[in-house]
């Protein structure tokens, strides 16, 4: 086996630790998840994380920036191949419970952010980072469930009840029936009703 160039290693360093400290957030919380306990999960010294990260802060952006981004694509794989408003509506119900599911996304953003605001850390980058990823699903909910018509609201906000409905709801941690999915459906639903009944195609 090839011996790894000293880059390849410190990217290889920097994605473990990117990966484990997802998970001791997610268990310790932010302020729980020190330095030396997110390297010594990922198997390395307090060195190797600051030679990849000038700080906690700049960690756990980047982890949300990454995660924000890979929302976008696999809501896009989700709706592929699916037509029209009832079907694409399933679709996303399904995804958003499965999504749900995972449930340590939503602690890391909420905590972290929730810090940020607290500390007067809270920038322009944390807010855009979710408004954008809020701003893409709801363009390629909104083209697909009102086909044409006029949104009875911006791409953001419609985006922004899909992602804050399944990564903050408190119906995730209490394991009844009632699903972020089975909701989202609901309201979906009625806006589609709505937009027909005011623009009718």
């Amino acid at each position: 086996m090839a011996r790894l160039t000293r880059g390849q290693s410190q990217a290889q360093t920097r994605e473990r630790i990117l990966a484990v400290a997802s998970d001791v957030v997610a268990q310790y919380g932010y302020e729980g998840a020190s330095v030396e306990r997110i390297a010594e999960s990922a198997g390395y010294s307090k060195g190797a994380f600051y030679s990849n990260f000038a700080s906690k802060d700049e960690l756990l952006r980047e982890l949300l920036r990454d995660y924000a981004g890979g929302v976008v694509d696999d809501f896009a794989r989700a709706l592929e191949g699916v037509e029209g408003p009832d079907e694409v509506i399933d679709a996303v119900a399904r995804w958003s419970d499965e999504r749900a599911a995972e449930r340590k996304w939503g602690i890391i953003a909420i905590d972290f952010l929730r810090r940020a605001q607290r500390d007067g850390t809270f920038t322009e980058a944390h807010r855009d980072t979710f408004i954008s990823q809020w701003r893409q699903v709801g363009a390629m909910l909104g083209a697909r469930i009102f086909e044409g018509r006029e949104h009875p609201m911006a791409d953001e906000e419609l985006g922004g009840i899909v992602m804050d409905m399944t990564f903050g709801g408190i119906s995730v941690y209490l394991e009844s029936r009632i699903s972020t999915g089975g909701m989202l459906r609901h309201i979906l639903q009625s806006f589609v009703a709505t937009s027909r009944a005011v623009d009718p195609a």
